[in-house]
């Protein structure tokens, strides 16, 4: 395919990468002055996109999505995929998809887990909303880029999903150092606590695969000083993304909105910035009850 690709920092550059090496024809945009094995670089957002199958955006925000999407979409051809892999707001997702729509493109929205060892290693998970044609189209990408691909729905679903899983992931995450934290202080071994909450109904991923407690479980960043796999900063983003979904829904989620609360603290009131999420234990080690 001709694949036009738009934002290649630390996800999007792998992600291209390995799209040209598993042989499409890719040309890349971004701002910041990139270079990427097998990409050839255009000097727009337009130009990127004209005369491509397949239009890829891995952008910061709603916001710069918007603008693209205002630059991209009327020069691609009628019945190109628009595939946006940027983690944004609900709203801005949607929008973007009924623009495609209006000039006949086929908008998908599928945000990605995985971090950016997925993205190099082609292991990512999309979680994608739009229309089950450009799904199908997009499927042999997703393929090389990932490991899986859900289609979730109509359009704005991805964002949905990824937003709830990491709701739900920044809280376990959070409870998961309370609980290390607590037991440091009633005098429980660290391994003795893993070994039975990883197998007993405490269990999680927060626990098992991604421990947040050195020299524990199989490695984590914790092992490496909490230099991060998933940074602080980009959970505090998906959790004011979730809060912003909630309160445009009417949804009660009480501890989504804790999660958002102790985090945006931990980022910006005290040393999260640039750590991993999983350093909230040294955090709750530090502290006594409140």
């Amino acid at each position: 395919m001709k694949i036009g690709f738009i934002g290649l920092g630390n996800m999007g550059g792998p992600m291209a990468a390995n799209l040209a090496k598993a042989g499409h024809e890719v040309t890349g945009f971004d701002m910041a002055d990139v270079s990427i094995d097998g990409v050839t670089m255009a000097a727009s957002a337009e130009e990127t996109a004209t005369g491509r199958d397949v239009v890829i955006t891995m952008l910061p925000n709603g916001q710069i999505l918007r603008a693209v999407a205002d630059q991209v979409i009327p020069v691609m051809q009628r019945g190109a995929v628009l595939l946006d892999c940027s983690t944004v707001d609900v709203e801005s997702a949607r929008a973007v998809a009924t623009q495609g729509q209006t000039a006949d493109l086929l908008a998908l929205d599928a945000p990605v887990s995985g971090g950016v060892g997925g993205a190099q290693g082609g292991t990512l998970t999309f979680m994608v909303g739009g229309d089950e044609a450009g799904f199908n189209i997009a499927k042999e990408l997703f393929d090389i880029m990932g490991q899986k691909a859900v289609h979730c729905g109509p359009s704005g679903n991805g964002q949905a999903a990824k937003i709830c899983n990491n709701m739900i992931l920044g809280a376990t995450m959070i409870v998961t150092c309370e609980a290390f934290a607590l037991a440091d202080k009633l005098g429980l071994d660290r391994q003795a606590m893993f070994d039975v909450v990883s197998t007993s109904s405490g269990y999680s991923w927060s626990m098992n695969a991604y421990c947040p407690a050195p020299g524990i479980g199989p490695q984590s960043p914790a092992d490496n000083g909490y230099q991060p796999g998933f940074a602080a900063d980009l959970m505090l983003k998906d959790l004011r993304l979730a809060q912003q979904a909630a309160e445009a829904a009417d949804a009660d989620t009480p501890l989504g909105q804790a999660a958002r609360d102790l985090y945006a603290q931990f980022v910006e009131d005290e040393d999260g910035a640039g750590r991993d999420f999983s350093a909230m234990l040294p955090r709750f080690e530090a502290r006594g009850h409140s």
